[in-house]
This record gives C-alpha cells, sequence and structure tokens, in this order.
C-alpha cells in the first residue's frame, strides 16, 4: 500500500464538502435573509418539490428532524397508547422513542445478521405470538446504514395484519428496492417514508431538519396540517387536528436544495469507496482469516441499493482495535453499541440480555469506518494499512 504513515482520516470531512459548493450555499443562503421569508414559503416548497421528484413520490413534506418525521407519521396515522408498534432493535435511539414518545409500545424482531436490517421470518414469528404486550397496529423497518430492508416480505405481513408502514429511512435517501414487481424508491412503498437531513446524512443541512413522503393525498394533507399544529388550510386559528411545530425552515430547505443537485453524483463516490474498501480488505488478507466481516450487499448486482450512508464491518476485539485508530488519528465509531431493548430508558419493556441475539452480536462487533465522498486513496489505504497493522500476527 502507498498511505502515507502519519495521515489523520477524519470520519466525516463536512468542510471537505463544503468547501465545493460554498458559492452555490452561500447565494441560496442570501435569497433567504435578503427576503426575510423564514417560514415554510417559497423556500420549502421548491424543496419539497424537487425531493418529490427525485424520490418518485406525489407528495413529500419537510419537517423539522427526522426524529419529527417519525413521530409525525405515527401521530398521523393514528398511533396512541396501547399500539403495538413492531420495528428493529437495531437502530438509532429515535426510532423507538418516537413510539414511546406517544404512548405506544414498541415490538422487537430481530435482524438479519448479513444486512442487519428487520429480518421478516423474525417479523413473522414475533406477529404469530398470542403473548404481545400490544396489539400490532403499525410496523417501522429502519434503511440501516444505507440498504433498503426486504420490504416485498415485510409489506406482505402488514397487509396480513393490517399495520400501518412507516419507513425510516434516515440512514437511505436514494436507495432503491428491487422488488419483484420492479424498483420503488425506498419511502413509496410504505404509508409514509422518513427521511433525516442531518448534517452528517448523505443529504445533510446546515443543522436539524427532516422530511415525510407518501402516496395517499388525504394522509398528506393530514400531515401538512399537523405539521402547524393541526391548522384548518385556509383558516386562521381554526385547527382541526392536535399537531404540533414540526415545519422544516427555510434556510434548511435552502441548503438542502442546493445539495440535492449533487447526491447522486456523492452517493456514487460512497459506493466506489465502499467497493475500494472491499479490495483492500480482501487483499490484506483479513477477510479469509475471519478478523474482519465486511458489509454484505443484499443485492450486489442491483444499481443503487446501497448508498453507505456507514460503512460497517464486524470486527474482533473491538475495543483494543479503536483504541489503535483514535492513537492513529483515523475515525470511527459504533452504530449501535446498546440494543434498544437494553436500554435503560426502556427498562419498563422487559427486555433482557438473549432475547434478540442477533442483535445482540451485531452490537457487540460492528465498527463504522470513513466512507464520505471526499477520501482520497491514500486515505482508505491508510485506513485498512492500520486495522491490518493492529491484527498482525493473529
Amino acid at each position: 500500500m502507498a498511505a502515507q504513515n502519519d495521515l489523520p482520516v477524519p470520519l466525516l470531512d463536512l468542510k471537505a464538502q463544503y468547501r465545493t459548493i460554498k458559492d452555490e450555499v452561500l447565494a441560496a443562503v442570501t435569497r433567504v435573509f435578503d427576503e426575510q421569508a423564514f417560514i415554510l414559503g417559497p423556500h420549502v416548497a421548491a424543496a419539497e418539490k424537487d425531493l418529490a421528484a427525485y424520490l418518485a413520490v406525489p407528495h413529500a413534506l419537510g419537517v423539522s428532524s427526522g426524529t419529527d418525521a417519525l413521530l409525525l407519521s405515527l401521530m398521523a396515522l393514528g398511533i396512541g397508547p396501547g399500539d403495538g408498534v413492531v420495528t428493529t432493535p437495531f437502530t438509532f435511539f429515535a426510532t423507538v422513542g418516537s413510539i414511546m414518545r406517544l404512548g405506544a409500545v414498541p415490538l422487537f424482531a430481530d435482524i438479519n445478521p448479513a444486512t442487519f436490517n428487520l429480518d421478516p421470518p423474525q417479523v413473522a414469528a414475533l406477529l404469530a405470538r398470542s403473548d404481545l404486550p400490544a396489539p400490532p397496529k403499525a410496523m417501522i423497518p429502519v434503511h440501516l446504514f444505507g440498504q433498503p430492508a426486504d420490504m416485498m416480505p415485510l409489506m406482505t405481513l402488514a397487509r396480513a395484519h393490517n399495520l400501518k408502514v412507516v419507513e425510516d429511512a434516515a440512514q437511505a435517501i436514494g436507495v432503491v428496492y428491487p422488488g419483484p414487481a420492479g424498483p420503488a424508491n425506498i419511502g413509496a412503498i410504505g404509508h409514509t417514508g422518513c427521511f433525516s437531513f442531518f448534517p452528517s446524512k448523505n443529504l445533510g443541512g446546515a443543522g436539524d431538519g427532516g422530511l415525510i413522503t407518501c402516496l395517499d393525498p388525504e394522509l398528506a394533507a393530514r400531515l401538512r396540517s399537523m405539521r402547524t399544529h393541526g391548522s384548518h388550510p385556509n383558516e386562521k386559528y381554526r385547527h382541526i387536528y392536535v399537531g404540533g411545530n414540526f415545519r422544516l425552515d427555510a434556510v434548511q430547505a435552502a441548503v438542502i436544495g442546493v445539495k440535492l443537485k449533487h447526491l447522486e453524483a456523492w452517493s456514487a463516490a460512497r459506493r466506489a469507496n465502499a467497493a475500494d474498501y472491499d479490495r483492500l480488505f480482501s487483499d490484506s488478507g483479513l477477510v479469509a482469516k475471519g478478523l474482519v466481516g465486511l458489509p454484505q450487499r443484499a443485492w450486489p448486482d442491483q444499481p443503487r441499493t446501497h448508498v453507505f450512508n456507514q460503512y460497517v464491518i464486524r470486527v474482533r476485539d473491538r475495543a483494543g482495535l479503536t483504541q489503535r485508530l483514535n492513537e492513529a488519528k483515523i475515525g470511527n465509531a459504533v452504530y449501535y453499541p446498546i440494543p434498544m431493548h437494553l436500554l435503560e430508558c426502556f427498562a419498563r419493556l422487559g427486555g433482557a440480555p438473549g432475547d434478540l441475539p442477533v442483535a445482540e452480536q451485531a452490537a457487540a462487533e460492528v465498527l463504522a469506518i470513513p466512507i464520505y465522498p471526499e477520501l482520497t486513496m491514500g486515505q482508505k489505504e491508510r485506513v485498512v494499512e492500520v486495522i491490518a497493522g493492529f491484527y498482525a500476527g493473529q
């Protein structure tokens, strides 16, 4: 390898991206300030129109965060106290936190060990049980790390059990699910799709922001009302639902509008970086020795089925490896170290070690390394070189 021995590699370098679009972003944000139009308005409407076209959905509405996209979706679909929501234990807190905030009950099914996504056979087994703590009313599949969950069997189960489906697509914008009826964009399969514009996402804003997509015009109208306190569309101070303040602000919309034009190129760069890592790790011998497990693609021959919001490997002696990477100034992170059913704030749900063994094993082994589009070959080689050095002789 030709990597520099002291080359630092951050987990994410937003400044590198910003340098390439700085003038576009500043011009767009300046227009918002010149117009002093910060709440909804033309900039949000334009971003929503462009995002709907990109995602091939009839309705897309900007909201205040990916978390609020989940919360508002559940509210608009009528999920409330005592309702069961099937979901994964291996996800970011917001997925389950949104369920709990409404007084609903998360019903956990284990994950697929290859993709880390909700496993349809495990969901089927869960729904067949007669001892569930709450009647199932909804499902939240998470498209984790940029790869879609297997939506066809999940939607079949949802229809059979009359479940509302909220897609958590916070890490998967632009991903395509290659179903048997043809490819479908993530966010256009369930009742709603929920996206995040947190700055670290593939399409990130300059702060918090999110998006909800849906196909049903009546649901879209309800979502739009509920994001502004359930207000009537034409009559001020008349409220038809109990909603909240879930609006996307115009500054974030302007930034997202600029970045959306570059998203396909950035996604292609992430996929290319992932392919480089695959080759470098394989050439290093770490994969053959079972020291590093590479990210598995459910549909390796299908285009746009992974956007690599994270490149997540499985490793031995993760604590020792992360210490070595930190010493070498190589960015890394664990997504996620504690499965949701074992978090202390969810203790009243009664989760215990061993309940969901696949998720628990993943939580003990996964490690994310840098994958952002602007990575150089030297930086990728440096990452693999340091990891190979840690395992030398094993």
